[in-house]
């Protein structure tokens, strides 16, 4: 490998002759070998906030127009396609992501100079004008994830949907309930899997109404929230600017003290996150027990045979869309726990886990967009259920001598129950054995049909 020399601040750098960024980016590599790298959705979202610094610094009269429009090209052409090879550096490195800011304004300043090699930029006193590592990445921060979300909630959107369509399928079945793990009084599987479309339903719009809290973007605060070196105008021009870019309405945070020292606004959203993951694991492992058997298990609905379950066991049908599903779900807890930890360091004017915090919140983003289109497309849309055998429970069920207690009062009905129980007789031949009710009593009282 043939190397060329980059200067810094702290001096000269070797750095791969064919590589696109400087000094500082070579610096960060050689100190920084630890765990992946930082996620390309946050490097593309400050190439184009560069784009944006550039546009507003030449209307501010900061930058001339040729420096501005060269910016503008090298950003738009980083953007036209994949060059994450260009952006190597890792999640683990200094906690204000001042590395990674860095790496971008290098890369920008490589290409603008294949683009005219006569015109020279900086990656400081140029692409950087007017900016702080310190209130780039984390308006990248806010921007990514902002940018993340859409496609969870369409997905989120599509599996209600499909839980919808169950409920009107199954809304007539009538099956017995379970509470305490314990066999409780009848309702219908409509009416069960309605507590799973609605408890989605009121994940997507805790989602919904917190959206707004990652549109405040901290650009202008500069490195301690001041907006010192920053011109009068430029957190308001960048606001605009970025707002046609990414057709979003974002807003200049009102205090950048807090944009720069606090997360908060990340930090409650993944919350929200987790409690769709709390969801998620609830739902797929009722579903999961009430497919389990097929002859040792509840058996009472039906899940998708997308692969062979065993290696060892031929026919075996394992809820392997939910095994990822709630793997998934796993991940997002151990991420919030990570986004909280993070979320409450640093000290005074800046916190110094940024990097981590984005990371952990796209990963939880992306998993679940994916995981929700796999269970939908593999599991819930095939779900089916077994008739015979929940009529078969229901008709066996202790529970439904519930219907009786306004008749004849607790203690009786909870003999008949007992009674039995022990026996392992029907409800009606304990209840007509002890003389509490007639025949025509029993038959007209309990009626799993009315108890729903």
């Amino acid at each position: 490998m043939t190397f060329r020399t980059e200067h810094d601040a702290l001096g000269a750098v070797q750095v791969p002759q064919q590589a696109l960024w400087g000094a500082q980016t070579q610096r960060s590599l050689e100190n920084f070998k630890i765990g992946p790298r930082m996620p390309y959705e946050v490097v593309r979202v400050l190439i184009g906030i560069k784009a944006a610094a550039a546009k507003v610094n030449q209307q501010l009269g900061k930058l001339t127009p040729a420096k501005a429009t060269l910016i503008q090209q090298s950003c738009r052409r980083l953007l036209a396609t994949d060059n994450r090879q260009d952006f190597p550096l890792v999640i683990y490195q200094t906690g204000s992501g001042t590395q990674t800011n860095m790496n971008v304004n290098e890369v920008i300043v490589h290409v603008a100079a294949q683009l005219d090699p006569d015109l020279s930029l900086h990656p400081n006193d140029d692409v950087n004008l007017s900016q702080s590592s310190n209130d780039t990445f984390p308006t990248a921060m806010m921007i990514a994830a902002s940018l993340a979300l859409p496609d969870l909630l369409t997905n989120l959107q599509q599996v209600i949907k499909s839980f919808s369509k169950k409920v009107t399928a199954y809304q007539a079945v009538i099956k017995i309930g379970r509470t305490h793990l314990q066999d409780a009084t009848p309702l219908t599987v409509g009416q069960e899997l309605s507590g799973y479309q609605d408890a989605l339903q009121h994940d997507w719009e805790y989602l919904q109404s917190l959206i707004p809290t990652l549109l405040e973007l901290p650009i202008g605060g500069t490195a301690v929230g001041t907006g010192l070196n920053a011109p009068d105008g430029f957190a308001a021009g960048m606001v605009t600017a970025l707002q046609d870019a990414y057709k979003l309405p974002f807003v200049s945070a009102p205090n950048k003290f807090q944009g720069l020292a606090n997360h908060s606004g990340l930090n409650v959203v993944h919350g929200a996150l987790k409690t769709l993951a709390s969801d998620l694991v609830k739902i797929g492992n009722d579903i999961r027990f009430l497919a389990s058997g097929p002859r040792a298990g509840y058996d009472e609905f039906n899940i998708p045979a997308n692969e062979p379950g065993s290696s060892i066991m031929p026919g075996k049908v394992n809820p392997t869309q939910i095994e990822a599903l709630t793997m998934v779900c796993a991940r997002v807890f151990g991420n919030d726990t990570t986004i909280t930890f993070a979320a409450s360091q640093g000290n005074f004017e800046l916190n110094v886990y940024k990097p981590v915090i984005i990371a952990a919140f796209l990963e939880s983003v992306q998993l679940l967009t994916q995981a929700l289109a796999s269970f939908d497309q593999h599991l819930l849309q095939g779900l089916t259920v077994n008739p015979a055998r929940i009529q078969q429970l229901v008709d066996h069920s202790l529970m439904t001598v519930t219907a009786l207690t306004p008749h004849i009062g607790y203690e009786k009905s909870a003999q008949i129950a007992l009674k039995a129980q022990k026996e392992n007789s029907t409800l009606k031949d304990a209840a007509l054995a002890l003389g509490y009710v007639t025949a025509a009593e029993f038959d007209q009282w309990v009626d799993p049909s009315k108890m729903v």
